[in-house]
């Protein structure tokens, strides 16, 4: 299970008008401080500084094209030749990670055929590395 409650330190908060924001350092901008976003930018500090992935290869909200219809995915993180490699999908803690997320999820790949798959509500995270060519999958305990 991943912990992702070490990485809050290095959140920037900020409260303005009554509202707190949240800082998304790959986008560069204050952001309305909501639960998915607080699980978005906990996972992005992990994929940094626990993982080592360069932020320059992390894209937040992705537009996709799915069945034609404008679809954005939460997290896509690139490889060294800036194809996509994993795509995370991002939920609320409240919102529990049923078979419709990994749909979801599932749908987006089909357009992206990204090799590992991730969902995570904060407290619970679901990784899996996809088998494109045969359409199987393994569930894996860490990121690669």
């Amino acid at each position: 299970m991943i912990n992702f409650l070490p990485f809050s330190e290095s959140l920037q908060i900020k409260k303005q008008d009554q509202k707190r924001y949240i800082f998304d350092p790959i986008r560069k901008k204050w952001l309305v401080l909501l639960p998915e976003e607080l699980v978005r930018q906990l996972i992005v500090q992990y994929l940094v500084q626990e993982k080592g992935y360069n932020r320059n290869r992390i894209a937040i909200e992705r537009g996709i094209k799915v069945n034609g219809l404008s679809k954005r995915c939460d997290i896509l993180v690139f490889d060294q030749d800036m194809q996509p490699f994993l795509l995370i999908e991002c939920k609320a803690p409240e919102i529990s990670l049923s078979a419709d997320v990994f749909h979801q999820m599932a749908v987006y790949n089909m357009q992206l055929r990204v090799p590992h798959l991730m969902m995570s509500n904060g407290e619970t995270s679901y990784i899996c590395k996809i088998d494109v060519k045969n359409q199987e999958y393994t569930i894996l305990e860490d990121l690669p």
